[in-house]
């Protein structure tokens, strides 16, 4: 879902500032929808585009089971409750839907950004995910956005209060002057309010961002070093399990997450969605358009740079996913997700096991703790010349 009520000077994901109905086409209504924050209009339009796309990839999935949704943006939560109900009864008659498929939908705390959130639970939304990212009026107002500290606070608390028990709060840190102090406040106010998952992530300045552009002074790297070990420490002291690079589970991981990191399949529906299949001659990647209106034209969308994954890139590919969780995978998965043998791997992990940088465990795929520390150094030694 690629609109934002606003662009952040942060952010290089696929988000667009919210249209005017102007220039969209106009489109039969599928449901009496109430008032939103999208025009009803074009609501209506990328959601029709939205099933046509799906259906168009039905035959990727062959006949496999979805066990989870993750609705993405942008700010999936400016669509209405009523057009995912809507959505959802068009998927499930496309696809098999597992009973207990996890469904994500990512929200920003601000009143003019969602609906009431017993609205999106009751249209089969089983999981949400705040993009809070500081409970720091100041930092709030350095990185753009539009909701305040209290806003933050009360929609965790109203979430909660809906009915959701699985509710990821997502925060930076190593933020524009950010001291330790204020890094860990952040994590104890969204610990205190309830959050049962936290994606903590150290702000990363992007190329085709404002920041790139006008770049703010960041904490040095000493002071981004404490304020990871010493948020790590809370985290942990409060019953979270890391388990993958910047994710912390208290009860249960994103299954979802999960999926991409062990190397699976997921389809791609919307602007500027990303997809990973397998087929019998093959791995394949493929994307859609970014923009909104390009993507609209075409109804349904085609599938961009649909390309296999070379066989030299396919340890690479596969390792930065499956070493990026904290338990790692078993070494089975590696022959099961690819096709191809480990064998061909041998040296590389005996010189990676040897320095201490892998378990010593030749039945899983897994960094030491120093190997976890030093990943991408890890991750070079499967680069294939």
């Amino acid at each position: 879902m690629p609109w934002c009520v606003k662009k952040c000077p942060y952010c290089d994901f696929n988000s667009h500032a919210l249209p005017k109905v102007q220039g969209v086409q106009e489109a039969t209504s599928i449901v009496d929808l109430p008032d939103s924050a999208l025009p009803a209009e074009l609501e209506q339009a990328y959601l029709q585009a939205l099933i046509q796309d799906a259906a168009q990839q039905q035959p990727l999935a062959q006949g496999r089971c979805i066990s989870s949704v993750f609705i993405g943006g942008g700010t999936p939560s400016l669509i209405s409750a009523k057009g995912y109900q809507w959505l959802f009864k068009q998927l499930k008659a496309l696809f098999d839907f597992s009973a207990d498929c996890e469904i994500t939908l990512e929200a920003n705390p601000g009143t003019l950004e969602h609906q009431p959130f017993a609205d999106y639970l009751e249209a089969g939304i089983n999981r949400l995910s705040l993009g809070v990212q500081t409970f720091d009026s100041v930092q709030l107002q350095r990185l753009g956005r539009i909701h305040s500290q209290d806003d933050a606070m009360q929609a965790i608390t109203r979430a909660r209060e809906a009915g959701f028990n699985r509710l990821n709060v997502d925060l930076m840190h190593g933020l524009p002057a950010q001291t330790e102090a204020q890094a860990l406040h952040d994590l104890h106010t969204a610990i205190g309010q309830g959050a049962t998952h936290v994606s903590w992530y150290q702000l990363t300045i992007e190329p085709n961002t404002v920041f790139f552009r006008t770049q703010p002074v960041l904490p040095e790297d000493d002071i981004l070093a404490d304020i990871q070990q010493a948020g790590e420490a809370v985290l942990h002291n409060h019953g979270y399990v890391q388990y993958e690079v910047s994710a912390w589970a208290k009860e249960q991981p994103c299954r979802h997450n999960l999926n991409y990191w062990q190397f699976g399949d997921y389809l791609a529906i919307g602007a500027g969605a990303h997809g990973k299949v397998t087929q019998p001659e093959g791995i394949y990647r493929f994307q859609k358009t970014r923009q909104p209106k390009d993507y609209l034209d075409q109804q349904p969308a085609s599938m961009l740079n649909w390309q296999a994954i070379a066989a030299d890139d396919m340890a690479f590919e596969f390792m930065m996913n499956a070493l990026r969780l904290k338990e790692g995978v078993p070494s089975s998965f590696y022959n099961t997700r690819t096709g191809l043998s480990l064998d061909n791997l041998q040296p590389i992990l005996t010189k990676l096991r040897q320095q201490g940088l892998l378990v010593a465990d030749e039945q899983r795929l897994q960094c030491t703790a120093q190997g976890f520390n030093y990943l991408n150094d890890v991750l070079s030694e499967f680069v294939m010349d």
